[in-house]
């Protein structure tokens, strides 16, 4: 109570940014899940290390963290509409400090398996609830920015865990793990809800409470019952996940998340060489990216990032052509660096992090817990695709040909982002939705604009008269006055 009497005295933008960062503290605990067992294996494989462990068993703690991911989408599509967007995103940093607390304190193999399913099931819930939290509550002007902070926040989980993981015990990296939490718990809890989860729910004036802190003024009725009438319109569309596939918006939007999904997942490319590096580079394209993406557009980011990135693959797997095909390639060594260091860049702040921009902004209110457990459950299924394919291609023809195939596909969604994908920069979630079904609404909105720009127009020209006029007058007075006091 005492946070949020705090954040009524900030600014509505500031009180967003502080809603997003303490909410996706979870987020870069899972970066550093994602990315645990890399720097983890070496101390598992060790002789003195507190858990006897193969090879075998370090491919399986990375693959039952994927099966978590996919078990844990029927709770995500739950707990998203059932318990709440902020309820859902602690109920994830729960789960995480469960997991940490395990595997920090385990002595067995089964333990870690257990832990890992775990934090696999946290992180769905996370990065399915936490872009939907953060677009219902952002301004639409900074709501590409914020959106990002969910993928930074992953990347810094990941570079600090390449960072510290070789160096520090088991306990130690998971002890700094469960502290990140830990500060979400106590800070995130605070938080309010989403205004737009209060209105599904029929809570108006809890939403108008939220709806005051997130903005500067508290006059926010205009914008509150757009929403409501947002909600209600959607709500009478009852919504299911056989709507994804049957209404022709929702179907639009998900052959977007498919294509940008399944791309995102199969830019696949192995960052075991110089991982601090590689995650540093991603680091900073990400960050870039979210302070240029509400300024630029998701578009520009989108089809540049997959044209670079597919020329960055492209010129890795030509140079591995050139070397199966026996050539002297010592003078080209700078090659693969600088192509993987591209990749690192482009990839990143294009192809990987504007899907989860777009995700929490193309789907309606009424679906949009089951168009976003959707687009992840294709991202997961993508991703372990790509990597039985890449190792598949590789071992029957050869290195260069996976590299081959997916620059090949790279190239094809930039054609599909120039020609498919729309422009949701400056938007808000209801003008999205009228794009997705035709732009009926965007022109009829266009054309309240003008006139009440013709409306502003005119009123500030009689003002003006009106006041011309008001001097006028009193100046004749005034003279009348004098004259009287003369005579």
């Amino acid at each position: 109570m005492v946070m949020l009497n705090a954040l009524h005295s900030v600014s509505g933008r500031l009180s967003q940014v502080l809603a997003v960062v303490s909410g996706t503290l979870t987020a870069l605990s899972d970066g550093m899940q994602y990315g645990w067992t890399s720097p983890m294996s070496s101390i598992l494989l060790s002789p003195s290390s507190p858990i006897a462990a193969t090879q075998k068993d370090i491919v399986f703690l990375e693959i039952i963290y994927m099966v978590g991911g996919i078990c844990g989408i029927p709770l995500t599509i739950y707990m998203i509409d059932k318990i709440g967007r902020k309820h859902a995103m602690l109920m994830s940093a729960v789960e995480s400090l469960i997991a940490w607390i395990v595997i920090g304190t385990s002595s067995s193999l089964v333990l870690l398996y257990v832990a890992r399913f775990i934090t696999g099931v946290a992180a769905d819930v996370n990065f399915v609830t936490a872009p939907v939290y953060i677009a219902e509550i952002s301004d639409k002007h900074i709501r590409g920015s914020l959106g990002s902070i969910v993928y930074v926040m992953m990347m810094i989980g990941i570079l600090l865990i390449y960072s510290i993981g070789p160096y520090v015990s088991i306990a130690v990296s998971s002890l700094v793990g469960a502290s990140i939490l830990i500060v979400q718990l106590l800070t995130f809890s605070c938080m309010p809800e989403s205004p737009y989860y209060y209105l599904l729910k029929n809570r108006k004036e809890d939403a108008r409470k939220s709806l005051q802190i997130f903005r500067p003024t508290e006059d926010v009725d205009e914008e509150l019952d757009e929403m409501e009438e947002i909600v209600k319109k959607e709500n009478l569309e009852r919504g299911n996940i056989f709507e994804l596939f049957t209404v022709k918006s929702n179907l639009k939007a998900v052959l977007i998340m498919t294509v940008l999904n399944t791309e995102d997942a199969a830019s696949f490319l192995s960052t075991n060489t110089a991982a601090i590096i590689f995650s540093s580079v991603m680091l900073v394209s990400c960050t870039f990216s979210g302070c240029i993406i509400d300024k630029a557009g998701r578009k520009v980011l989108l089809y540049t990032s997959s044209f670079l990135t597919g020329v960055s693959l492209l010129l890795l797997a030509a140079y591995f052509t050139v070397k199966i095909e026996g050539a002297n390639v010592s003078t080209f060594n700078w090659v693969p660096v600088f192509a993987v260091m591209l990749y690192a860049f482009t990839y990143k702040y294009g192809l990987g992090l504007v899907p989860i921009v777009l995700t929490a902004e193309i789907f309606p209110t009424n679906i949009k817990a089951c168009g976003v457990t959707y687009a992840d459950l294709i991202y997961v299924v993508a991703g372990m695709l790509s990597i039985f394919i890449f190792h598949t291609l590789q071992s029957n023809f050869g290195m260069d040909v996976p590299f081959y195939l997916f620059g090949c596909c790279c190239m094809l969604t930039c054609l599909f982002s120039i020609l498919v994908i729309p422009e949701t920069k400056g938007k808000t979630l209801d003008e999205i939705q009228s794009i997705l079904k035709g732009k009926e609404l965007i022109k009829f909105n266009s054309a309240q604009d003008d006139e009440s720009n013709e409306k502003s127009q005119f009123i500030t020209l009689s003002s003006s008269i009106d006041n011309t006029l008001s001097y006028d007058a009193k100046l004749k007075q005034f003279k009348t006055d004098s004259d009287q006091k003369r005579n």
